[in-house]
């Protein structure tokens, strides 16, 4: 009996750590499934243990038995402190003057659970654009989410601000984030072995279908095609969320290009942009930057003579924006992912290209930045001449990353004349009617 006391005392002891990290940590985006009911059963599960704790005596059981205590009291009063850093943050962002709000925030789309609370950010100009995925429309309907978008377009019209960007990601195939209610098509990738002319006509009737829908609904951004190379058989063995090898077209670039640039055209007579990404690509990468930091090693050379020729082919042919990703070219700026990096944004995407469409970053949610310095990663993007920071799988991040900008404005941080050089590309790829 003593053996398993001494066990189940460990036990509590190890149940009360985690309960505190958890509670201390509640607006983290790995803990995300906690918020809401979560946090609810994590409070009301820690009082009930420290009442119980309390009856048996344990805080007079000498230092131990109060620590043991005290340690199941921390989880509420962690959530409290966490709670109030985020509604002090939060109001911050919400009353900063219009001036800095129009300047800033026409550079932040943000994924959304609340309408509520996204209709404010769309009102006030905080935000350029909102980011629809799938949890936008479980359990209701495409006559729903289509109402809730032209809620919100309505809302710029009365406060005299620009169309809302409004974003999906219906690439077909395992990314079919609004099927349904939308039409789930097959990825792209089924086109790859086609004869030339039957692929592009077959991939242009997909970008088509994508186009009418999604512009059905109001969306006018489609974040796809994916231009990255199929990777090598087992290659990305650490690919828990991305899924690269299931989503690429192809390890042939030319194949890659000619259905990318088919299905962008689709899509485009459909009145919905397109969005190329991830580049420098994700086929050579080994880690999953939804979680871990990567690099791309290759040479530059070889990258131009193979996986760079989809980008570089739709975006010379096509009006497509560029996703960059969290990935760091090492051969041009080893210390920082390309997201970030003026060596690849402005170096090799601006003036070596001279692409002069707008660039969006990847989910800045994603462990390759989030958990390193975002704040540090939103100043670079933006002087870097990266046009629109995506803020995707936890929108309430957006106060954190938007007050990052705020402090970099205030301190003279952020590079005046790219701020400017991005406002006029914002301006041409998404006029005011």
């Amino acid at each position: 009996m003593k053996i398993l006391k001494r066990i189940g005392l460990i036990l509590l002891w190890l149940a009360g750590a985690v309960f505190v990290f958890a509670a201390a940590n509640k607006n983290d985006p790995y803990l995300i499934s906690l918020r809401g009911s979560g946090n609810i059963v994590l409070a009301v599960a820690s009082v009930i243990v420290a009442a119980i704790l309390f009856r048996r005596g344990y805080w007079r059981r000498g230092i131990a038995g109060k620590a043991l205590f005290l340690l199941w009291c921390l989880p509420s009063l962690s959530m409290l402190g966490a709670h109030a850093s985020f509604e002090w943050r939060k109001q911050r962002v919400l009353q900063v003057d219009a001036a800095q709000t129009r300047s800033l925030g026409r550079h932040f789309i943000v994924g959304y659970s609340s309408f509520a609370e996204v209709a404010v950010l769309a009102e006030k100009g905080l935000i350029a654009g909102v980011y629809i995925t799938r949890h936008n429309v479980v359990g209701s309907t495409a006559a729903r989410l289509k109402e809730e978008i032209a809620a919100l377009q309505e809302k710029r019209r009365a406060a005299s601000l620009p169309p809302l960007i409004v974003a999906a990601d219906q690439e077909g195939g395992i990314v079919s984030h609004l099927a349904p209610p939308l039409t789930k098509l097959p990825a792209l990738s089924t086109l790859a072995d086609l004869a030339p002319e039957v692929r592009a006509e077959k991939a242009q009737a997909f970008g088509r279908i994508h186009g009418q829908e999604l512009a059905a609904l109001g969306v006018n951004l489609n974040f796809a095609p994916v231009l990255d190379l199929r990777p090598e058989a087992k290659r990305n063995r650490f690919d828990f969320n991305t899924l690269i090898g299931r989503r690429a077209i192809s390890d042939d670039p030319a194949i890659v290009a000619d259905i990318a640039q088919a299905y962008v055209s689709g899509l485009e007579a459909s009145g919905v942009g397109a969005t190329v990404k991830h580049f420098p690509g994700l086929g050579r990468v080994r880690t999953d930057t939804h979680h871990f930091s990567a690099d791309l090693d290759t040479p530059l050379d070889e990258l131009e003579a193979s996986d760079w020729i989809p980008f570089r082919k739709v975006l010379a042919g096509s009006k497509a924006q560029l996703m960059i990703g969290h990935v760091a070219l090492t051969s041009v700026d080893p210390d920082r992912p390309a997201s970030h990096s003026k060596r690849v944004v402005d170096g090799i995407i601006r003036n070596k290209w001279n692409h002069q469409g707008v660039v969006i970053t990847d989910d800045l949610v994603m462990g390759a930045i989030y958990q390193r310095n975002v704040c540090t990663a939103v100043v670079e993007a933006l002087n870097a001449g990266v046009d629109l920071l995506l803020v995707a799988f936890d929108g309430s991040q957006f106060y954190r990353i938007f007050t990052c900008a705020m402090a970099a404005s205030a301190a003279g941080r952020l590079d005046a004349a790219m701020l400017r050089d991005s406002e006029t590309r914002l301006k041409a790829a998404f006029p005011v009617d």
